[in-house]
């Protein structure tokens, strides 16, 4: 392990973990510009070109306050095109605070934020752009109960994209076979069990082709036996395809398997990050171990 200034401690081995994720990005990229399908497709690893060299995400020195509550104490974070990244922490500690501002669903009061080149701001255009590039799933699932799945799903698509309905319902078909439920096209969000529900929330999220998926503890409202039904569906995404994730969650396995990084927040601050294996096994922060120690134990 290295640390970096004010005492984060970071794992080794992100570049090559880095130049995989890039490998993903490229892929989808190019199926999406070749016109293919927009449902993200299988990876060929062994042909796919390196990484960009920008990140698609920059946090620099942001704060954030609520009232006189300092939520946010100068978080500095890059993710890179196609890289997951699981954010952990206990309650409070300002991880959904953190991605609520990537996606400007709250407003930093210092710092910047640029998410693929763009400088969020006050800016009512740059705050569109993001978002309309920017996927999120929250921990309630937020469908419209007077809409079916697939109009759910084909809304955004329609009414933002601006895509025919033909090619709406074709793309929201396809999504929901992905996720593992083209039968439930025609049923409302009430006939809809929890996890079932966010698996619609996620295809309608990805509907909108976004260059990154933010998950708010996706599974913290679901019954445990739903919990697993949405893991794989996320599991599939980071596995097959270029998307760039920030998950927050305290489903600790499902970081171990699928992260590239692991960031730990506490106290508003990013006080420890790395690959997996570094942040399960050698963890250098008292914090970090503190935690660990307690949520793999539990």
């Amino acid at each position: 392990m290295r640390a970096q200034p004010g005492g984060r401690a970071i794992g080794q081995s992100r570049s090559g973990r880095r130049h995989h994720a890039g490998i993903r990005h490229r892929v989808s990229k190019i199926i999406s510009d070749q016109g293919a399908s927009v449902v993200p497709q299988p990876l060929d690893r062994a042909t796919a070109p390196a990484h960009s060299s920008e990140p698609i995400i920059a946090l620099e020195d942001v704060h954030k306050w609520f009232g006189k509550l300092h939520v946010l104490r100068g978080i500095a974070l890059k993710v890179w095109p196609g890289e997951v990244v699981v954010v952990a922490g206990p309650s409070g500690s300002g991880k959904s605070t953190m991605i609520r501002c990537i996606n400007r669903l709250e407003s930093h009061q210092r710092g910047r934020i640029v998410v693929d080149g763009i400088e969020l701001t006050d800016d009512v255009h740059n705050i569109d752009a993001v978002r309309s590039e920017v996927g999120m799933v929250f921990q309630s699932f937020n469908l419209f109960p007077h809409l079916t799945a697939l109009q759910n799903i084909i809304l955004a698509p329609v009414k933002v994209r601006k895509w025919p309905k033909h090619r709406a319902e074709r793309v929201a078909m396809e999504l929901l076979d992905r996720v593992g439920m083209p039968e439930k096209a025609r049923i409302y969000p009430a006939q809809l069990s929890g996890g079932q529900q966010q698996r619609v929330a996620i295809a309608r999220a990805l509907a909108m082709q976004p260059k990154v998926m933010l998950f708010d503890e996706p599974t913290s409202a679901l019954d445990p036996e739903m919990i697993q039904e949405v893991l794989d569906v996320m599991r599939g995404l980071a596995r097959d395809t270029g998307m760039t994730m920030i998950v927050v969650t305290h489903e600790m396995g499902f970081a171990r398997e699928v992260a590239d990084r692991i960031i730990f927040m506490d106290e508003g601050v990013i006080v420890e990050e790395g690959a997996p294996e570094h942040f399960f096994m050698n963890p250098t922060h008292p914090r970090t171990q503190q935690f660990l120690s307690k949520i793999l134990h539990q």
